[in-house]
């Protein structure tokens, strides 16, 4: 009795959901807890709605009607209620829907999701009113007070007016020799999406550690730094340059320059690390 139940509440609720389940890429989505930085950068500058629910119901998905669920996983239908809007313009009311792929607990069954809260990056469903769509791997979050604040955060400079702007590769790098020994300066100008300036500028000094910093203006000046980890510069930059300098990005006139300029981008690329969750 109980399955016929769940299969009526699909059958009438699935009607409105189905693209979610046939449209790609969104086939699934896994629960994260306490996503880093990069993982929340990468979610908040996607998801178009960003709202925290609590679960008000949450059914499985027969498997023959879950199409591309991994074994471990189970998909499950939720309505949930709209506890704040954290980023969006409207278009949603106080109660969801949405499906998720969620892995199953140790005894092989579907986690128990009423009463929990969570934090969701989604985008609505043009036509379907109440219906979202969860716009990517872990855009279903587990709540907590600091995961919200730290997603705040990140928005707060996504929509800031001195946001950097979003890198798309490099344009020329330029390296001119010192009169010392070992002295030099690397100017890499980079490609972004709007057009605005972006540049490194990297110093060398014999005895000394190089010195790097990055301008967002037309001219290299006391404004430029050396972007702080876990800041949105800082994330553009680590996470969308190339891994090594273009060849015909090299503009020095002799082979020793542009080995030195490879040499000074490499350092920079150390220095940002890696962009990995």
């Amino acid at each position: 009795m109980i399955y016929k139940y769940i299969n009526r509440v699909l059958t009438a609720s699935l009607c409105c959901v189905s693209l979610i389940i046939f449209t790609p890429p969104v086939l699934a989505q896994s629960v994260a807890q306490g996503p880093d930085y990069i993982a929340l950068t990468k979610l908040s500058t996607k998801a178009p709605l960003v709202a925290r629910v609590v679960v008000k119901r949450s059914i499985p998905v027969p498997a023959e009607r879950a199409r591309g669920v991994a074994p471990e996983d189970v998909r499950l239908y939720i309505e949930a209620e709209v506890m704040s809007l954290i980023r969006g313009r409207g278009g949603i009311g106080e109660s969801i829907r949405y499906l998720v792929d969620v892995p199953r607990n140790a005894r092989g069954k579907a986690p128990k999701y009423k009463k929990r809260e969570f934090l969701i990056f989604a985008r609505t469903v043009a036509g379907r009113p109440g219906e979202i769509q969860l716009i990517g791997d872990n855009a279903h979050v587990t709540w907590s007070a600091d995961v919200e604040q730290r997603t705040r955060s990140v928005l707060r400079e996504i929509v800031s007016p001195d946001s950097p702007p979003d890198i798309t590769g490099i344009r020329e790098a330029l390296h001119v020799p010192g009169n010392l020994q070992g002295e030099g300066e690397t100017q890499i100008f980079l490609k972004t999406a709007n057009g605005d300036p972006a540049s490194i500028t990297v110093l060398r000094r014999p005895g000394m550690r190089p010195q790097w910093a990055v301008s967002l203006s037309d001219i290299v000046d006391e404004s430029a730094r050396i972007p702080q980890r876990d800041t949105l510069l800082w994330y553009k930059l680590a996470c969308f340059l190339p891994e090594r300098l273009p060849d015909e990005s090299l503009v020095s006139d002799n082979a020793r320059a542009n080995d030195l300029a490879r040499n000074d981008y490499q350092f920079v690329r150390q220095q940002l690390g890696t962009c990995a969750t």
